[in-house]
Formats: C-alpha cells, structure tokens, sequence
C-alpha cells in the first residue's frame, strides 16, 4: 500500500543558518582532506580517477531507495554530495570553478526551466512542464548541430537508446502508436534468429530444465558473430523503445531484475547450506525446485 504524505509540509526550505553552517562544513572538511596537511589519497584525485566512486555511489543511493530504508537513503545521499563537493574541491584547486559556480548555475537552470514556476509561462500537466523544459534547453545550448546531441557518452546502452528514442520522438520521429513496436520487434527477432540459426528456426521446445544439457558451440565465424551482435543490438534498442513508450525506465527495470534473480538464487544457497548442501554437487532440478520456493515465498511477502 502506497504511503501517504502530509502535503502542507512540502516545499519547505530547510532553515538557511542550519543549512548554510552543515554545508560549510563539510566543504571545510574536504577542503582540509584536500590541503598538504590532509590525506594523501584526497590529495592524489582528480576529476577523472574519482569518476568511478561517483558512478557506484549512485548505484548504491538506487539500492537503498529501493530498500525503502530511510537511514541507508540518509546515508547514501550523504555519499552522493560528498563526491559533488569532493569533484568541486579539485575542480577549484585545478583552478577551474569551485562549488559556488556549481550553485550558481544549477540554481539558475532550475530558474530559467521553470517559467511556470518562477515567471508567466502557463502548465497545466505534465506534457506543458516537458514543452517549457526543451525550449529552455535549447535556447541554452543554441550552439548544438543536432537533436540527438547532450546525450552522456557513458551512458548505460539501455537507458542510451531510451534517451535517443525520447529525443527523436519530440521532433515527430516515432511510430504514431506505441503497440506498432511489437510488429517491430518481432521482426527484428526474426532477423536475430535468421543469423543464430542455420534454417532460421528456433527449435521447439518448452522452457524447461529437464533434459541432457548440450554444449553451446561458439561461432567461430567473425562476420557472423558480427551480424548476431548487430541483430541482438536491434533487439535490445527496440525494447527500450517499448519501455520509454510505457514510461518505463529500461536500466532500472533491468536493474532491478538483476536483483530479483540474484536474490532467489541466493535463496537456493542459503536453503542448500542449512542443509549442509553445496550447491556444485546437487541437480538442475533441485536449485529449480528451491528457486520456485523463494519465488512463492517472496509473492506472499
């Protein structure tokens, strides 16, 4: 059951002393880590070798929201914003910006992409609050050639094609209903399975782990592996495209999948342990017969 919030208590700034005297110091804190009296694994970082800290923080901030644990979500936030002022220490010790410039700027982008809010512009849902955003990021990025430009890099591939699907679909370049993607996957299914099989015909048979295990033979043609990689990708960016149709975050969704299998297989091991089992030596059939177990017991929880 959903919780419910007290609303007259939202959008209420914390006390600006408060807020002001933590913020400081903690910038205090990690200007000193950074200083020559500090620590030298500080000292040592720069924008690019703390990237990976900053990446894992987010993931586990995710894990904790997921969770619905208030004080690992106090502690992983805690986490995120130190590598905010950690990533502007060095910036300004590079002599590049420091955090009043990051302030600054986020605080005037929220201004500027908020007309609704913060001038006369109208929004009544949603989809007007969307149109505001897009005219105010382009006017800020004049200088971008195309639509698709602004997407990260390094962005996950899911939530990549996610987001250049988005981007393509504001300027009218989308399938007009979102159940035509199901024709499309389809076909690029059967293209996938022209390439992984000789005949073009998946084999019938049930899902199911009964049945001698066969070798899975590597496909030691390069051009095909090629093309197998390429119609895979097609079918993985047509999902993601069914997912933003829905509204649905791909990464996430994946993300939590992920968990949700790692969670019932573990289940197995502790179910195996507790009767002095490994794992290594018991059958297909019993990790099944225990991962449906785990299943049912997680649905009546």
């Amino acid at each position: 059951m959903a919780k419910k919030h007290d609303q007259t208590t939202f959008g209420i700034a914390p006390d600006a002393g408060l807020a002001a005297e933590a913020f400081v110091r903690l910038c205090e804190v990690i200007a000193k880590l950074r200083s020559p009296e500090g620590c030298p694994w500080d000292r040592q970082q720069t924008l690019a070798t703390i990237k990976p800290y900053t990446l894992e923080e987010t993931y586990e901030l995710l894990e904790a929201i997921d969770s619905d644990d208030n004080s690992a979500i106090c502690e992983e936030l805690g986490d995120v914003l130190l590598q905010v002022v950690l990533d502007a220490q060095i910036a300004k010790d590079e002599q590049r910006f420091d955090i009043l410039s990051v302030i600054d700027g986020i605080t005037k982008k929220m201004v500027q992409r908020h007309p609704h809010v913060f001038g006369d512009a109208v929004a009544t849902n949603a989809e007007d609050v969307s149109q505001h955003w897009d005219k105010a990021k382009r006017e800020e990025k004049s200088e971008r050639n195309s639509v698709l430009d602004g997407i990260p890099v390094d962005l996950p591939g899911l939530a990549k094609a996610a987001r250049i699907t988005k981007k393509a679909a504001r300027v009218g370049y989308d399938f007009p209903h979102r159940a035509m993607l199901f024709d499309k996957l389809n076909e690029e299914v059967e293209e996938l399975t022209d390439e992984l099989f000789d005949d073009g015909q998946v084999p019938d048979m049930a899902a199911s782990v009964d049945g001698p295990r066969t070798n899975d033979e590597p496909v030691e043609d390069a051009a095909r592996l090629a093309r197998i990689e390429g119609e895979l990708g097609d079918v993985l960016f047509v999902i993601a495209n069914i997912a933003r149709r829905w509204n649905v975050n791909p990464e996430e969704a994946l993300r939590k999948s992920n968990a949700k299998f790692e969670r019932r297989f573990r289940y197995i091991e502790d179910r195996l342990r507790e009767n002095g089992e490994d794992i290594r030596d018991v059958t297909i059939q019993k990790m099944e017969e225990l991962y449906q177990e785990g299943k049912r017991l997680e649905r009546r929880q």
